[in-house]
């Protein structure tokens, strides 16, 4: 009876001990991680961060918010070990990596649409052309279109008063380039802000506001702000789910990046954080307000990674 207790208990401890080697079979990272760039990129890294670090609680993770083009100058200065960006890079920006020596992997982690928006008791809007966007905000309107009914002569004798992202945003350059037609060319007497809560309040308390921005910050804010459809020749289109994957909302939609240091891809918690990122954009971007890449893009991106990541490490 003794010897069969005796076995028993070792066969438990045998047991007991397998539990315990599944349970810490999950590698714990220490270190830090700092992130800054896009406002628009900004809430899916905080919501990727947020359930990081529920697992990994010793990484400490910072998030700042410098624009895509403030984020750039940290990073191509070696301040930073990510980049949130919300358009490519640029050629000067790639300079200055070159003259740091800073290498780096650029992803795509999910597409954004471009919110043109304007203050719920705007009654008179209910749509705007492509055309009218640029008539609006390209550098000729400066001191010249002031009024509402300049774009629509059925719109009011009113002042458009403007809102929209600073000139070091990825959101500005894109929308410029698309609308104006020359990325950074636009009007410069408008409210702008890197910062887009700053631009939701500016229009939420203004009645004669336009603006825009990305489509998370108008999802967050959907009772104080009116979401504006736009013409490209085709028919107003409002931003969805379905009119940014399939296009048809045109051209205000784009890929969203991060960027990441070639010698943070050698620490093991950017390693895994970045693993982690692409494989939980698919479902936190929807969370949010973004549209995920589809599942086979996400599988390509993770092997690209793996490859960028073998690579440095060799060198």
């Amino acid at each position: 009876m003794k010897k069969n207790n005796v076995l028993f208990l070792a066969a438990l401890s045998l047991i007991f001990a397998a539990c315990n080697s599944k349970s810490t079979d999950k590698t714990t990272l220490s270190g830090s991680i700092k992130i800054d760039g896009s406002s628009t990129v900004y809430p899916l890294t905080e919501a990727v961060a947020e359930e990081f670090r529920a697992e990994q609680p010793k990484v400490d993770i910072t998030i700042g918010v410098s624009g895509t083009g403030g984020g750039f100058k940290k990073f191509g200065r070696g301040e930073t070990d990510i980049s949130d960006a919300s358009r490519l890079i640029k050629d000067s920006e790639i300079e200055l990596c070159k003259e740091k020596n800073i290498h780096y992997h650029g992803i795509p982690v999910a597409y954004d649409g471009m919110a043109v928006l304007v203050n719920p008791a705007n009654h008179w809007v209910k749509d705007i052309t492509v055309e009218e966007l640029k008539k609006i905000w390209e550098p000729e309107a400066q001191n010249v279109i002031k009024k509402w009914n300049q774009i629509r002569a059925e719109w009011p004798n009113e002042e458009i008063h403007l809102y929209g992202p600073g000139v070091a945003s990825g959101t500005y350059d894109y929308f410029t380039e698309v609308i104006v037609g020359k990325s950074g060319s636009s009007r410069g007497d408008f409210t702008a802000s890197e910062d887009d809560n700053v631009l939701v309040q500016g229009i939420k308390g203004d009645k004669f506001a336009l603006g825009f921005f990305g489509l998370a910050y108008y999802e967050e804010n959907k009772e104080s702000l009116k979401l504006v459809p736009v013409d490209n020749g085709n028919g107003p289109v409002s931003p969805t789910f379905e009119t940014i994957k399939n296009k048809t909302y045109s051209p205000l939609s784009r890929p969203i990046y991060i960027y990441v240091n070639s010698t943070a891809a050698q620490r093991p918690e950017v390693v895994a954080f970045v693993n982690f990122y692409l494989k939980s954009a698919s479902v936190l971007s929807k969370e949010i307000g973004y549209i995920p890449l589809a599942d086979e893009l996400y599988a390509e991106e993770l092997k690209k990674f793996e490859t960028f990541v073998n690579t440095t490490t060799k060198k």
